[in-house]
């Protein structure tokens, strides 16, 4: 099968954390035996930003990372019709511009053989959904939500005919233990600052127990305001800026234990949608512990992570951890093994060609939309 990617970037994870998991589908894609072809603007405001941070020198690194996936990089807009040809499946992120999953969508409707799915792992649709209202899905064959209550909201409002629940995973290719490497502080977060989502949970459930604590901490991410550096910096956590994607494990491996903090609309009306770190730190084998969010699809098993309610609880949690290492061995096993069991992203690839084949009439097509576990 050929599969064919729009997205913003997959060269550059520069606050695009959909990268992470893309280019573990598309290893994945290839290894199962399919062709994958990736379309990214080459003047993405994700790539720039990483040259800016890192140099050329990072996305260097992330070419080795791809070897077998054909990344092309258009100015202004792709060629369709070259980037179309012979094409058997075309996913569509929906950090595209409108005009292109527009036009994509003509091609289908004017009888493309192709299957068109519109990728989504974002909170507009509840914070913004007029932003998505724009998006012309007409000729769509289905939506690829990554999370069960996001899939309904899209059949709710109208705005697909079809779609399924696929949610994010772990690129275990990359994100793994590193027993080699020492660990040389307590707690590591990775995470961008952003809109001000999340600037209250990270004081309460961060900032706050690492300060009182007198824990020796890192925090790696961008889009920090000078109001959250001047706090890191008078909590005594040592800022350490971007970290590429692809050498988070080795900063998992560092730590004793990360925190898990979701964005507040996840949290509050988004619920059985996790960060993606809370996938990969589990594979990276570092103990979690999670600030509130609704498991409401089951992703986890108790044992796992911990959840603390508060940031009194996040302090008592922590210190428990690192003085129990029996818990902490048990939560790095439980997760560890989650992780390999059911969310890898060989696990997503394999849900997202029965969501092709469903689509395209195979002779066993899948039985339900919602295709999570499909390995178990």
């Amino acid at each position: 099968m050929k599969c064919v990617f729009f997205c913003h970037a997959l060269t550059s994870c520069w606050n695009n954390g959909n990268a992470h998991f893309l280019r573990g589908i598309a290893r994945e894609l290839s290894e199962l035996g399919h062709q994958v072809v990736v379309y990214e603007p080459a003047d993405g405001w994700s790539r720039l930003n990483a040259i800016r941070d890192g140099g050329e020198g990072s996305l260097q690194e992330v070419a080795g990372l791809l070897a077998g996936i054909d990344i092309r990089q258009y100015v202004t807009s792709p060629d369709l019709e070259q980037a179309l040809q012979g094409a058997d499946l075309v996913m569509v992120h929906e950090w595209n511009a409108p005009e292109l999953i527009r036009d994509l969508g003509r091609y289908r409707i004017l009888g493309a053989p192709f299957t068109l799915l519109f990728h989504d792992t974002h909170h507009r649709a509840v914070t913004a959904p007029e932003q998505l209202e724009q998006f012309d899905l007409d000729g769509y064959d289905g939506v690829l939500a990554f999370g069960e209550v996001l899939r309904q909201i899209y059949l709710r409002l109208g705005w697909a005919n079809r779609a399924f629940t696929w949610h994010e995973a772990a690129d275990v290719r990359l994100y793994r233990p590193h027993p080699e490497i020492e660990r040389t502080h307590d707690v590591v977060w990775i995470g961008n600052w952003g809109d001000g989502e999340r600037n209250a949970e990270l004081n309460e459930f961060l900032i706050r127990p690492v300060f009182e604590l007198g824990l020796h901490s890192r925090i790696y991410g961008v889009r920090y305001s000078l109001d959250a550096l001047r706090a890191i910096d008078a909590a005594g956590i040592e800022y350490c800026g971007w970290l590429p994607a692809h050498r988070a494990p080795a900063a998992f491996a560092r730590a004793r234990a990360t925190v898990h903090v979701p964005r507040g609309p996840y949290a509050r009306s988004l619920p059985g949608i996790p960060t993606i770190r809370m996938f990969e730190a589990m594979a990276c084998g570092i103990p979690v512990v999670s600030a509130p969010w609704d498991d409401a699809e089951s992703l986890f098993p108790d044992g796992s992570y911990l959840r603390a309610g508060n940031g009194d609880q996040m302090k008592e949690m922590l210190l428990t951890l690192f003085r129990d290492p029996d818990l902490a061995a048990s939560l790095t096993s439980t997760g560890l093994q989650t992780i390999a069991k059911r969310h890898t992203c060989r696990h997503r690839a394999i849900e997202l060609v029965g969501i092709v084949n469903s689509l395209r009439g195979a002779q066993h097509p899948a039985s339900s939309a919602h295709l999570e576990g499909a390995l178990q």
